[in-house]
């Protein structure tokens, strides 16, 4: 069996300029979603898939994602408590976010990157496979994306990078577009993997999104990476990492990943986020569609 996946580092160092002025002084992490900022989504579908080590590899303005992830303060608790029993439910909610997981914190530094954070994270990951997720990307399903990469990853023992299949041509320039032999109709041995190639460059219609499940031999091709980026070149995962080692015989598994993926990272897309969550929350939703509907009916 595969070395069992109990470590994961979540990429959170993005400054979030497309949320400005909202993200000035507050993470873009930490939009809400209804009751909960984005990034507690993406904890709570690792923590669901098994992982007990989580590294959020941020900056010096994200402080809060720190703070929320720590026990709550004893005002906020003393507040609660002056409530009486029916504030319980949220001194217990508070609470249990700090027992979710074993929570590490860094600060990115090199390149800019989706590479970077592993460069970061790598003496904290050992010889020990992980996940490597983006702290605004939500894929929502049962069992969860994470999930679905663990299944796989025990299924082949090497590498997985999850992908959606290319719904518009437009999309063509927004992903990494896998090349590779189809194993399964959902799963294909990678050959390569070419960074916003354009419709008529694309290989496959197989889009990397949302991460990725990595093996420690990834750490070999760090420096490597480093050394062939050009002058103005972002440090891509795929770019610098992955193609690299499947050009020198390393096995990648491409797997499609079942749900509706949400990029909270994009103002438009936030928003959609926000009324599906709100749609589908069993306390609101009711209501909150009854509202749309009247709101659209008087336009």
């Amino acid at each position: 069996m595969p070395q069992k996946v109990t470590k994961a580092v979540i990429a959170a160092a993005g400054f979030g300029t497309r949320f400005l002025p909202q993200t000035k002084a507050m993470p873009k992490e930490m939009l809400p979603l209804i009751d909960k900022p984005i990034i507690q989504y993406i904890v709570e579908g690792l923590v669901a898939a098994g992982i007990k080590d989580i590294i959020i590899v941020g900056s010096s303005n994200k402080r809060a994602i720190e703070d929320h992830f720590d026990l709550p303060n004893e005002d906020l608790l003393n507040n609660l408590r002056a409530g009486g029993p029916k504030k319980q439910p949220y001194i217990d909610k508070i609470e249990a976010i700090s027992e979710l997981a074993n929570f590490v914190y860094i600060r990115q530094k090199g390149p800019y990157g989706t590479a970077t954070p592993i460069m970061n994270a790598a003496h904290l990951l050992g010889d020990e496979p992980f996940i490597y997720s983006f702290a605004d990307d939500i894929t929502v399903n049962q069992p969860n994306a994470f999930q679905q990469m663990i299944a796989h990853y025990e299924t082949y023992g090497k590498g997985i990078v999850p992908c959606m299949r290319i719904r518009q041509d437009g999309d063509y320039t927004k992903y990494g577009i896998v090349a590779g032999e189809q194993i399964t109709e959902n799963v294909m041995k990678m050959t390569g993997v070419i960074e916003k190639p354009g419709k008529d460059r694309a290989p496959s219609d197989f889009a990397a999104v949302g991460g990725y499940l990595l093996t420690p031999d990834v750490f070999g091709y760090i420096e490597q990476g480093l050394s062939n980026l050009q002058p103005g070149q972002e440090f891509y995962v795929t770019d610098s990492l992955i193609d690299p080692m499947v050009k020198d015989g390393h096995e990648f598994y491409a797997c499609e990943i079942k749900g509706t993926r949400y990029d909270t990272g994009d103002k438009l897309e936030y928003l959609k986020t926000v009324v599906d969550f709100a749609l589908a929350d069993q306390e609101l939703g009711a209501a909150f569609r009854a509202h749309i509907k009247n709101r659209l009916a008087n336009e």
